[in-house]
């Protein structure tokens, strides 16, 4: 009788953990804006009403010395942060990361191409475009090679302040195809194009560091021109005139990644899991136009919406994949190089 009893006080304390860390509150660290409100309705409310704990909501512009310093002085606060590619693999290979499933998501083939990674779960697709305001413009810009033109289109240009996207876009301005846009950039000529292409219009760029700036940008009229997230864009098009040149862009994946040493990981793994089923994944994109990297959620949008996505056939046919591998291999070197470009008058 006295086991039974031990036995079953073990079992309760078991449970007791369990559906403790089960309902463990989360820091989960986003890009904020209208990603972040996209991702509140799809995926932290529902996960809050299903009694699974609450979300400390976080935002951050991709920095990856943050997670860094977090992780080498074992102080780490956040439970899941989201980050592009590039910075996910090259933050992997560092070992700045912990290593999950591959089956963590569900079945690979159910995703797009892509999305499930070592240490991240990609759970949309989207693009960094050219949008312009179409009240401020007589003439459509088309492509890079009119975002460099300044003659046929003057006042400022909005570029984000990195080398990543900005450089393989001034290799598009400058005639290079998109699909050879990578190779070029890994030699050294190829890169030495890029920073000259961007010489020619440096007087007339206006950085911008948030996604949420280009569009307020273009609305005020401080730039004629501006590359930005697609789904920033598609977001306050019903209260403005701003427009998309998805010719050029370059698409890649947002993913849930755990820095190393978190807590609550077993709760981060099932919150992953659950932001990327296809009712989830549904929820988001009707609140931002990123395409879902579940393929099963295409079937619950409306057709309408799904022309607004960057996966669209006719979006996604003139654009660029992000290369992982090159911005691993590259990125730290090209991107001191930028700023100190940047930082020269």
């Amino acid at each position: 009788m006295t086991k039974n009893k031990y036995r079953i006080g073990a079992f309760a304390l078991t449970l007791a953990a369990a559906v403790s860390a089960q309902a463990a509150d989360l820091t989960v660290v986003s890009f904020g804006g209208a990603n972040k409100a996209a991702q509140v309705k799809a995926f932290y409310q529902p996960w809050e009403k299903a009694g699974n704990g609450k979300i400390i909501a976080g935002e951050f512009n991709g920095e990856m010395a943050r997670v860094k310093a977090m992780v080498d002085t074992n102080s780490v606060s956040w439970n899941l942060v989201e980050l592009e590619s590039p910075e996910l693999a090259r933050g992997c290979d560092e070992g700045l990361f912990e290593e999950l499933d591959e089956e963590l998501a569900g079945a690979s083939e159910d995703f797009v191409e892509g999305a499930i990674s070592p240490c991240g779960v990609g759970f949309f697709v989207w693009s960094t475009v050219l949008a312009y305001n179409a009240d401020k413009l007589k003439t459509a810009p088309t492509s890079w090679a009119d975002f460099w033109d300044v003659q046929k289109f003057p006042g400022k240009r909005g570029l984000r302040k990195g080398a990543k996207y900005t450089l393989e876009f001034a290799l598009m301005a400058d005639g290079v195809a998109p699909k050879d846009v990578y190779e070029v950039l890994s030699k050294r000529a190829g890169q030495d194009r890029a920073f000259a292409k961007l010489d020619q219009i440096k007087s007339h760029i206006q950085w911008w560091e948030a996604g949420a700036q280009p569009p307020q940008f273009l609305a005020s009229g401080d730039v004629v021109m501006s590359s930005a997230y697609n789904g920033r864009i598609a977001a306050v098009q019903q209260e403005s005139n701003l427009q998309i040149v998805w010719n050029g862009g370059i698409y890649d994946f947002d993913a849930w990644a755990i820095p190393r040493g978190a807590k609550a990981q077993e709760a981060a793994r099932e919150f992953i899991r659950f932001s990327v089923q296809p009712e989830q994944q549904k929820v988001y994109s009707q609140n931002i136009a990123y395409g879902p990297a579940n393929k099963k959620a295409l079937e619950l949008l409306d057709p309408q919406l799904l022309e607004q996505m960057p996966t669209a056939p006719q979006n996604i046919v003139n654009q660029v994949a992000m290369d992982v591998v090159f911005w691993a291999d590259y990125g730290e070197q090209l991107e001191q190089r930028f700023n100190a470009w940047a930082a020269r008058n």
